[in-house]
């Protein structure tokens, strides 16, 4: 069956190669039929390259949406774009990085960025004077934010990027076991005396 199947492709090839090459070595022909006769559109490399071209767009989309910073349709057609002017080679090695970009920010918001650390049972009691046990809740003043009420410099310093209301209530609650490790209660001052 394989071999039947190599012989009819071998069989197209062999005349489909004299009609091009005579297409080609037309000197009357103009440019961009040249072009097109020595690389045909449905050749295997322009394939390839598509396929590939498409599975990074993929991935960039999936990392926007891990990362919470979704591309517009501006930057995908730019990166389309740029991808275009690449070799098979290296639309590999860009494919293989965004995967493990992805990989990397999956394994921050699983596992908080931080070891993974016993929530102290003092800490739910903290949530609860703070916020309420409300992930999202945002201070009067904007200042501090989260169902810890971190203040941005504070969350920064326990491993924290971007807004910590935005985080995944899993990561402010190891964000805060390892601020209440390294300094106890003290942190919140006015919950920790309830």
């Amino acid at each position: 069956m394989r071999l039947r199947t190599m012989g009819a492709v071998c069989a197209t090839c062999a005349v489909a190669v004299p009609s091009s090459t005579a297409v080609a070595q037309s000197p009357s022909a103009p440019p961009s039929v040249k072009a097109a006769a020595a690389n045909p559109p449905g050749d295997l490399r322009s394939g390839a390259k598509q396929q590939l071209i498409n599975r990074n767009m993929f991935l960039s989309k999936r990392l926007g949406r891990v990362k919470r910073d979704k591309l517009t349709l501006r930057e995908r057609q730019r990166r389309r774009s740029a991808l275009q002017s690449h070799t098979l080679p290296e639309l590999r090695r860009s494919t293989r990085r965004v995967a493990k970009k992805i990989r990397r920010e999956r394994a921050k918001r699983d596992h908080g960025g931080a070891p993974n650390v016993a929530i102290p049972g003092a800490l739910r009691s903290i949530a609860a004077c703070e916020s309420n046990g409300n992930p999202r809740a945002i201070s009067a003043s904007g200042m501090y934010r989260g169902k810890y009420q971190f203040s941005r410099s504070t969350w920064r310093s326990v491993g924290g990027s971007g807004d910590p209301a935005r985080a995944s209530e899993t990561e402010q609650d190891r964000r805060a076991a390892i601020l209440y490790r390294t300094g106890g209660p003290g942190h919140w001052p006015v919950c920790s005396r309830r």
